[in-house]
């Protein structure tokens, strides 16, 4: 009896320093710690992330909207094409050195936040790894210089990127990109397109850095930080991945027409962001009303392209 004893001490006490991993679903000591514990991850947004996350529904959602986006693009190029304005005219003054500098870390940020958040959503078909963890670390310091970037942008900008009526009329002939003619667009100094992707990437882009840090910092074994929402850190995790994979799929799309609108489907258009001016011609037909409003304050003379284009009431 006293060596049945001894031998299943030793029994358990092999048991208790089984290694990490190790099956040890029947032992006396941590069965019921475990299945508590599984409980705990019951509820908390559990089903909605394991639906989304599980199903990879978030990478092959954004690969097929940038695919739906690509193609659209390449037939917008064939069939309409890109509109020229003259570059040889007078030019306005549209951007200080803030607002360059400030636009160039945020558009460089996003070169990099864009491609390797789409490789990290797929990490998995990328082998993970170190060139997974060099994908997240990338991202991790891209989003700092975004950080730095977001809050003079913020203040710079969102006056003018408050919704106006005339957005309606632009949003309904969509900015008149499906035409080849030239004509006056009712736009203020940013369009309706413009306006919609700086409230995805400024604001949109706080509430990423917010939802990342989240997912960064935060461990569930920890003690809970998110009391204050209500929430647990377990809830608070799943949460933020939900909303920062959905702003992700949201803002590759929006970043990719951004850049085909200001590299390619207005010929010359970057430009404004790099010397600050924007070309006559360019301001009279695409921002009209903005033309119109510098024509009031006196500060800039009646153009010429006033015979040209018939102006907007």
């Amino acid at each position: 009896m006293r060596l049945l004893s001894v031998l299943f001490f030793i029994v358990n006490a092999f048991a208790l320093h089984l290694p990490d991993g190790t099956n040890q679903y029947d032992s006396n000591v941590w069965a019921s710690a475990r299945v508590e514990n599984i409980k705990g991850y019951e509820g908390g947004f559990g089903e909605l992330f394991t639906f989304l996350q599980g199903n990879e529904y978030f990478a092959y959602g954004v690969v097929i909207a940038v695919l739906g986006v690509l193609i659209g693009f390449t037939l917008h190029f064939l069939v309409v094409g890109p509109k020229h304005f003259s570059h040889d005219g007078k030019k306005v003054y549209a951007f200080n050195i803030i607002e360059r500098v400030m636009h160039g870390i945020a558009a460089v940020s996003w070169i990099v936040l864009v491609p390797t958040g789409i490789i990290m959503m797929w990490g998995s078909a990328f082998g993970g790894g170190t060139f997974v963890r060099l994908m997240k670390n990338s991202h991790g310091i891209a989003t700092l210089f975004f950080a730095f970037s977001v809050i003079p942008l913020f203040l710079y900008w969102t006056k003018r990127m408050l919704p106006a009526i005339y957005d309606i009329k632009w949003m309904m002939i969509v900015g008149g990109y499906l035409s080849k003619k030239k004509a006056c667009v009712p736009a203020g100094k940013f369009n309706a397109g413009q306006k919609a992707w700086y409230w995805i990437a400024i604001p949109g882009g706080m509430v990423m850095i917010a939802t990342g840090a989240a997912m960064y910092f935060l461990d569930f074994k920890q003690p809970s930080v998110a009391t204050w929402l209500g929430l647990s850190q377990i809830e608070l995790l799943r949460l933020s991945a939900i909303i920062h994979n959905v702003l992700g799929v949201v803002c590759a799309v929006f970043f990719l027409v951004h850049i085909y609108m200001a590299a390619i489907a207005i010929h010359g258009a970057i430009w404004s962001m790099i010397t600050g001016y924007k070309e006559e011609e360019e301001v009279y037909v695409l921002h009209h009303y903005w033309y119109q409003e510098l024509i009031s304050k006196d500060q800039i003379p009646v153009s010429e392209y006033e015979k040209v284009y018939p102006k907007l009431k």
